[in-house]
C-alpha cells in the first residue's frame, strides 16, 4: 500500500453495510484496521462494528468524486477500479478474533491441566475486556465443547466424570460458568 494510496472501506454484517471513501492510509490505519485489528469494535454511520462478526472489506484505487459516489455507484466504482488490498492489510490475517481467542484459550486450558469454567471467563475477560460479555462467554462455551469432544478435557463434578449426554445441558447452563462446581482437566 503506497503512502498516495486512497483506501474504501465497506463493513458488512447481515442485512447491514457501511461503506467510507477516500481514506488517507492515517485515517485507515488509525479509525478502521487500529481498533479492528486489536478486536475491538469499529464505530461507521453510527453503527459499531465487531471484527468477530462483520466482514471488512478494504480496496485501493482512485479517489472517488462526489458524482461518482451518488445514486449508490460508489462502491460499483470501487470494485470497477480498484484493487481488494483486504489480506494485504489485515497482514494476510485469516482467522476471526473469535477464533483466535478460542484456540488461545484451549491452549491455556491445558496449560493449566485442571480449572474451572469461571476462571476460563475470567481469562477471556482479561484478553478481551473490549468484547461483549456474551462475545467472551461463547469462545469459552466453544472452547470447552471443542475440547471435550476432542478428548482433550474431561468434565468432572464433585471429582467424578460428567458423562458425555450431559455435558450440553451444563455448557449452556449459566451456573456453569458463573459459580464453582464443576471442574474442566486436561487429559
Amino acid at each position: 500500500m503506497a503512502d498516495a494510496s486512497v483506501f474504501h472501506v465497506e463493513l458488512r454484517q447481515f442485512p447491514n453495510t457501511a461503506r467510507r471513501f477516500n481514506l488517507t492510509d492515517e485515517e485507515l490505519r488509525g479509525e478502521i484496521l487500529g481498533p479492528w485489528l486489536q478486536g475491538k469494535p469499529v464505530t461507521l454511520e453510527d453503527r459499531r462494528w465487531s471484527p468477530d462478526k462483520a466482514r471488512l472489506t478494504i480496496y485501493e484505487g482512485p479517489a472517488l468524486s462526489t458524482d461518482q459516489m451518488g445514486l449508490g455507484r460508489g462502491w460499483a466504482n470501487v470494485t470497477k477500479n480498484g484493487r481488494d488490498v483486504t489480506a494485504a492489510a489485515l497482514g494476510e490475517r485469516t482467522a476471526a478474533p473469535a477464533d483466535e481467542a478460542t484456540h488461545w484459550i484451549k491452549a491455556e486450558i491445558v496449560r493449566l491441566g485442571e480449572t474451572t469454567p469461571p476462571t476460563v471467563v475470567a481469562l477471556l475477560n482479561a484478553r478481551h475486556p473490549a468484547w461483549r460479555a456474551s462475545d467472551r462467554l461463547a469462545v469459552a462455551e466453544r472452547a470447552v465443547w471443542e475440547q471435550l469432544h476432542n478428548g482433550q478435557v474431561r468434565m468432572l463434578r464433585d471429582g467424578k466424570p460428567v458423562e458425555a449426554a450431559e455435558w450440553e445441558e451444563i455448557i449452556l447452563a449459566w451456573a456453569t460458568w458463573s459459580s464453582p462446581g464443576v471442574t474442566l482437566s486436561a487429559i
